[in-house]
């Protein structure tokens, strides 16, 4: 596309890009309108937000998208200020020139769709707002259009978002590139590399749940086609430490854990593990085992799919897996002291294990972890270990054996991902791309020889990131002739010197305190530091600090003024972890594995060479040189990455960390040397293409030459000389605010413009459209009026012929069925069948029914029982159970009392409960006598005399087989079910109530007279229970019960104004009861 490759050679050479209103205020990192040569996208979920940041307002709510625009680009508050804006829009991307800023999130953003991943394929540069996928596609076309090598640098702290940047770069080479089948299988193993090196080499930390911990270099091949074909993987100082020691919150490598929760129990069994971490001494040291955020059992699922893919076999994954489960068998090793104090193995069956997974001698192997071999002048000495020299021995085995199978995994996998060139071997077809996920610059509380490491590296990238930057600019200024401004910055070179300069930086003073004989402690490399660089403005100790400086200094502590800042480093453990040795006896025992990979590790050679290994910090020394070379010898983009908080919340924003981290990634001074001359630049048929509506006289085209156009548009505008260059390609503008005066006046001019543009199309457009419709009508119209007319004789025809046969049917509506009437019979049935669709009853109570015409007379009938059965079954299916026993008991109470009882109506809408009485309110002892006989019913009641009829308060209880009366904890009197003859009760609104029993049984005192306040619902359960529904008499006037043995009483019941009972002077017991409803 036009521009494309001007963008592409401006990106790669670090210069600002083009900076239109899109620039300004850029859309939201999602999708957006479509811009000229870009593939059409759709609004997405952000689309509202788009509309409001096109305007030239937004500049001030969401900041400018590159630093470089800064108007105050040397004040450190208006970088983040610009950084906290972006942040709270979830703009997390920002560019400095060419380089990407990435501010963590800590949430998922829809931002690396596929759509957004085709928005980004094959763009300009400048004409999308800032992403990781702008970075990835401008350095695959400039890999594509130029064949050289690319390489992407990532930096930046733990928890920053390194990894997952990295992955997104290879999910959009994976999505965008080529494909083929050979293409597709390497495209798999590039992604499954991922989860196999994360699970072996991250580990969760206090920073970051996911943490690397080991620098990671991927270069991907490309055929001549864009297509990846191929990967090498170079790793950098795994954390070996962490396998044997974790701080306090923090945890061993991934695989451990996901061996346990994730593995079958067959492999388990033969692995000799168990489910548990807490089992395993080099896994609980930092107390935390499992983590809520981490799901070990599926990633334990994924690092298996993805060992497959990349080419394990199964005998390959049972190895490497005995090698892991080994190192957890190696930490429970445990020694006690013998009476000489040498170390003995007490652990046996550890032994055992560990014999059998690493496939050596187990009695070797006992000895090689309590013994040292040494060889002087062609002699073996073997002597024996204490025990703190014994748990070195066994952590020091347990370092060496995962550091090397780590190797070797990546190297395993590097043979997965190798390209195997079919066609011309000794030409080079493939261009490579480099993917640098590097440990950023780190300052912890207690920093030690990892921490050195790590900060030597970042200072070697700095140096190379400044050299490259200021090298880019000058190489521009002096193609376009510019004079170039030497540029005042800090140079870490003095930095990186003090640490790796020959016999005099600190690395080589520690390898000769490692190798000198005698007795070399940390304490000698502190001293021997002191005396060989204590001139140096850059290092100080306690002993070299002034009075104030050394209360911050520890004895054993040195300080470094790295270029990020102060970092205080304990030499505590520097020799030992630069040493990194490994007993004599151990190696051999190792070399002498019958497992593959352990065998692969430990190579014979190492017992034969003469020469010393070198130290951890020479080889992480010549690596890094090695990788510096590499990184030169390539095209480098960056990405810093940054986190906003340390607690991973979402939409917090930690400036103090902000401010930290910007300091320490140098971000600053790379702004600096940036903006050291001008801000913008830009090939001048662009600037014309883009600013010359601004000037009649550009406007609307110019025929001479770019670079006059571009002359006579600025001297229109007003530019003043100190505020623009022109190069012999370019414009170069020193201040952003002179840009966006320009870009303002274009807004402006774009409204204009518009708007006339828009008359005069739209004046056009319409004229020729009225002409167009103005003939059409006319045909149109002569069509249609004919139509018309037909359409309405055909239904006049139709309505008349229909008037018709509705008369002849309704004179004819009487008669059988016939030609005549049958068109009104069906339409009398319809709406009869329809009136009746809108009018069903709603419940089976509801009796409404449209009349029907005689002819559905039968059918009507019918169609109301289905209707009514139908709402039946509705209603019963339901009915609860509970509900089912309430009907069911108002269904008696209607046959007992329906018609004949005076206060019926009264009880029917009142629902009967299972109990009128709770068990406190009933005496224990009676619950005690009936325990076995399952308490039914319980209500209390008024008791007459048989003698005097005196009012006594009872309860009534009712069980299964008898009913009781109950005076508090005395049971009065026992109603078996079966000496219940009957029961009588008044036609009256009155509560009273006779139980009549047999008089021949001598345990009854005779018929007992009983009131009830729920007397309907007291009858209604007795019957029920005794199964006497049918022997409850309702009598009019009086009722007569038995006294005692031969002897009658009688109660008399008189209607009245209000409810009375007293005994009357005939003897008899009379009850008045107002009537409540007429019979």
């Amino acid at each position: 596309m036009p521009g494309a490759r001007t963008c592409s050679l401006a990106a790669r050479r670090g210069l600002p890009r083009a900076v239109g209103a899109e620039a300004l205020a850029e859309p939201p990192q999602g999708p957006e309108p479509r811009v000229p040569g870009q593939r059409a996208q759709g609004l997405g979920a952000n689309g509202i937000r788009l509309s409001m940041e096109s305007a030239l307002t937004a500049r001030d709510r969401v900041g400018v998208q590159d630093f470089v625009l800064l108007e105050n680009f040397t004040s450190e508050a208006a970088f983040i200020e610009n950084l906290r804006k972006r942040f709270k829009e979830n703009l997390i991307y920002t560019y400095i020139g060419s380089v990407l800023v990435s501010v963590n999130p800590y949430k998922e953003l829809e931002i690396y769709t596929k759509q957004n991943m085709e928005r980004y394929r094959g763009v300009s540069f400048y004409e999308v707002s800032p992403h990781l996928y702008a970075i990835a596609d401008n350095s695959y076309r400039s890999l594509r259009t130029e064949r050289r090598d690319q390489c992407i640098l990532i930096s930046g702290e733990s928890g920053a978002g390194k990894t997952e940047a990295t992955k997104k770069i290879l999910q959009y080479y994976a999505v965008t590139c080529p494909a083929s089948q050979q293409v597709e299988t390497v495209k798999d193993r590039l992604l499954q590399s991922n989860p196999v090196l994360e699970a072996f080499g991250n580990a969760k930390t206090l920073r970051n749940d996911n943490s690397s911990r080991f620098g990671k270099y991927m270069d991907v091949q490309f055929d001549y086609r864009g297509a990846p074909v191929g990967g090498h993987i170079l790793n950098y100082l795994l954390e070996k430490s962490r396998v044997v020691h974790q701080n306090h919150g923090e945890r061993n490598f991934h695989i451990f854990y996901q061996l346990l929760e994730g593995g079958e129990e067959d492999l388990l069994r033969r692995l000799g593990l168990e489910k548990n971490p807490q089992q395993y001494h080099y896994l609980v040291k930092g107390h935390c085992a499992r983590v809520s955020s981490i799901n070990d059992k599926n990633e334990w699922k994924i690092m298996r799919r993805a060992l497959s893919v990349i080419g394990f076999n199964d005998s390959e994954v049972e190895d490497l897996l005995s090698i892991v489960a080994s190192v957890l068998h190696l930490g429970n090793v445990q020694f006690a002291a013998d009476e000489q104090g040498n170390a003995q193995v007490t652990t046996e069956n550890q032994i055992k294990y560990l014999a059998r997974l690493l496939a050596v001698d187990g009695s070797v192997l006992r000895d090689a972890l309590i013994h040292k071999k040494i060889i002087a002048k062609g002699e073996e000495l073997v002597s024996p270990l204490n025990l703190e020299q014994a748990a070195y021995a066994r952590d020091a085995l347990a370092k060496a054996v995962y550091g090397r199978t780590f190797s070797w995994l990546v190297n395993k996998v590097n043979k997965s991902l190798a390209y195997k060139a079919k066609k011309f071997p000794g030409w080079r077809s493939t261009t490579v791309l480099g993917l640098l996920d590097i440990y950023g610059f780190e300052v912890f509380q207690h920093n030690s020889f990892e921490q050195f490491c790590i900060n030597y590296c970042n200072e070697k990238l700095q140096q190379l990131f400044i050299e490259l930057t200021l090298k880019s600019e000058q190489e521009e200024y002096e193609s376009e002739g510019i004079a170039w401004e030497p540029v005042q910055y800090f140079n870490n070179k003095i930095i990186c010197d003090l640490v790796e300069e020959k016999f005099k930086g600190i690395i080589s003073i520690l390898d000769e305190e490692c190798l000198r004989p005698g007795d070399a402690t940390d304490t000698t490399f502190l001293e021997k530091l002191e005396e060989t660089v204590k001139n140096h403005p850059h290092f100080l100790t306690h002993k070299l600090a002034d009075q104030k400086t050394r209360k911050s200094l520890g004895r054993e502590e040195f300080r470094l003024s790295h270029y990020a800042g102060d970092v205080t480093y304990s030499v505590a453990g520097f020799l030992d972890k630069n040493n990194d040795l490994l007993f004599r006896n151990l190696k051999e025992t190792m070399c002498n594995s019958e497992n593959p990979i352990i065998n692969q590790c430990f190579d014979r050679t190492e017992l034969t060479d003469k020469k010393r290994p070198e130290t951890a910090a020479t080889q992480f020394k010549n690596s890094l040189s090695k990788l510096m070379e590499i990184l030169m010898s390539k095209e480098p983009s960056y990405i810093r990455c940054m986190k906003p908080n340390d607690a991973k919340q979402a939409d917090r924003f930690d400036e103090v960390l902000i401010r930290h981290q910007v300091k320490y990634l140098g971000l600053m001074e790379n702004l600096r040397v940036r903006r050291a001359g001008f801000a913008y630049r830009r090939k001048y048929e662009v600037f014309l293409q883009r600013y010359k509506s601004l000037c009649p006289e550009t406007w609307p085209t110019w025929d001479g030459r770019p670079y006059d156009g571009v002359a006579v548009l600025v001297k229109h505008l007003g530019y003043k000389p100190e505020e623009y260059k022109m190069g012999r390609t370019k414009i170069f503008i020193r201040f952003p605010k002179t840009l966006f005066a320009t870009e303002d006046a274009l807004e402006v001019r774009k409204q204009s413009l518009a708007t006339k543009m828009q008359a005069t199309w739209r004046g056009f457009y319409r004229r020729k459209k009225f002409l167009t419709m103005k003939r059409s009508a006319i045909t149109i119209q002569s069509w249609w009026r004919g139509t018309l007319g037909r359409r309405k004789a055909a239904k006049r025809k139709w309505a008349v012929e229909t008037i018709r046969r509705f008369i002849k049917g309704f004179i004819y509506r009487n008669h059988p069925r016939c030609p005549e009437n049958e068109y009104f019979l069906d339409y009398i049935r319809f709406s009869f069948l329809m009136n009746l669709k809108r009018n069903l009853p709603k419940n089976v109570l509801d009796k409404s029914w449209p009349t029907p015409p005689p002819s559905l007379c039968e059918a009507s009938q019918l169609l109301r029982r289905l209707c009514m059965q139908n709402m039946v079954w509705t209603y019963c299916k339901r009915i609860s159970p509970e509900w089912k026993q309430q009907l069911e008991q108002k269904v008696i109470a209607s046959e007992i009392f329906k018609g004949k009882k005076d206060n019926y109506p009264q009880s029917v809408p009142r629902l009967f409960i299972n109990t009128r009485l709770g068990r406190e309110e009933i005496n224990t002892k009676v619950l005690q006598a009936l325990e076995n006989e399952g308490l039914k019913y319980a209500v209390p009641v008024v008791k007459y005399d048989r003698k005097g009829y005196k009012a006594r308060a009872r309860q009534l209880l009712l069980t299964q087989s008898s009913a009781i009366v109950v005076e508090e904890a005395k049971i009065k009197q026992r109603i078996d079910y079966a000496n219940l003859t009957g029961i009588s009760v008044s036609s009256l609104s009155d509560n009273l109530f006779v139980l009549h029993v047999h008089c021949e049984d001598n345990k009854q005192k005779g018929d007992v007279v009983l009131q009830s306040d729920h007397v309907i619902e007291t009858l209604t359960k007795t019957a029920i229970l005794a199964n006497k529904i049918n022997n409850v008499n309702i009598n009019q006037g009086s009722i007569k019960f038995t006294v005692g043995q031969g002897k009658e009483g009688i109660i008399d019941f008189i209607s009245g104004s209000e409810l009375l009972i007293a005994k009357a002077k005939n003897g008899h017991l009379t009850v008045v009861a107002p009537r409540l409803n007429s019979r």
